[in-house]
């Protein structure tokens, strides 16, 4: 299953706070329609039904169930390098 780092989980907990999403809302990981092989981001109100939680903690990541076996030993990251909010992807370690 995909995994947070500390970084990504207050990210995405700010992220959340800032843009007022509900309590069972969160970040939403799913296949870009408009990339092949790359992947998209969204805050989401609620959990989409089919979707698991990646994390449960302060921050909820929900990834797209056709996507989890993709990101399933992957890790969440934020990058350093990015002006504002930016995440990776990285293989767990």
């Amino acid at each position: 299953m995909l995994t947070l780092t500390d970084n990504a989980r207050t990210a995405v907990h700010d992220l959340q706070t800032q843009a007022g999403v509900p309590e069972g809302g969160g970040l939403r990981i799913a296949e870009s329609a408009d990339q092949a092989g790359s992947v998209a981001r969204a805050l989401v109100p609620a959990a989409p039904p089919a979707d698991p939680v990646g994390d449960a903690r302060e921050a909820k990541v929900f990834v797209e169930s056709a996507t989890a076996p993709t990101l399933a030993n992957l890790t969440l990251d934020t990058d350093p390098n990015a002006q504002g909010p930016a995440f990776v992807l990285t293989p767990q370690g």
